[in-house]
């Protein structure tokens, strides 16, 4: 079993960097189109609200994979243009689809802050942006903190889909050896279970640092 951790670690580490760049890149994404499309769903323009809504649903009610593969092979074989670079497919697939999900959080939490708030923020005379920018947006995005978290780590995961459309991330370089070797199958894929699992430790801790900062001022 050791010699055999010793063979197939170095192998996998071929491909963190993979992994981590498309998390990293994914989530910073994610989170800027779940802003967006949040935000743009409590518009008081019926266009931005219904063009945000098709997106969301298009994106939360179809498979990640089938984005994936939509997005790489599908539109350049239609449109004659597409994503050539695999990187950037793989972050706007995942981007996308998690984006969409986040974004009812964005959008369930503005509208779950108490409406004696906006009533108040409205007596100072705030206008709609002061008001979203002072009063609401503050309170709800500490509502949505323990979700995001959750979801973090939910993209972490998702970054190994990546492989099925050849990059060469942690999965992919442990398909290739398992290919080569089926003995070594246990193996690897014990190794790829201890890295996501440590890659997800921090992501965990920042959860539930998310759930306490949440707390905070709340009556029990």
């Amino acid at each position: 079993m050791i010699n055999a951790i010793i063979e197939v670690f170095p192998v996998l580490m071929r491909g963190i960097n993979i992994t981590i760049t498309v998390f990293i890149f994914s989530a910073i994404f994610s989170y800027l189109f779940a802003f967006i499309a949040g935000l743009c769903r409590v518009s008081n323009n019926k266009f931005v609200r219904g063009g945000t809504g098709v997106y969301v649903e298009i994106f939360r009610g179809t498979s990640l994979i089938v984005q994936l593969f939509w997005l790489y092979y599908a539109i350049p074989m239609l449109f004659d243009v597409g994503i050539d670079n695999r990187l950037m497919a793989g972050v706007l697939a995942i981007s996308l689809n998690y984006g969409a999900y986040m974004s009812e959080i964005v959008r369930g939490s503005i509208l779950a802050v108490e409406k004696g708030q906006t009533e108040a923020s409205i007596a100072l005379n705030l206008s709609r942006a002061q008001r979203m920018r002072i009063v609401i947006f503050p309170q709800a995005l500490r509502m949505m903190l323990p979700e995001f978290g959750n979801y973090l780590i939910q993209i972490l995961k998702a970054t190994s889909l990546v492989s099925l459309i050849g990059m060469t991330d942690i999965l992919y370089h442990g398909n290739i050896l398992r290919s080569t070797n089926l003995s070594a199958a246990p193996t690897v894929y014990l190794l790829l279970l201890i890295f996501y699992f440590i890659m997800a430790l921090p992501l965990i801790f920042l959860t539930r640092k998310g759930e306490q900062i949440s707390k905070r001022g709340v009556a029990s």
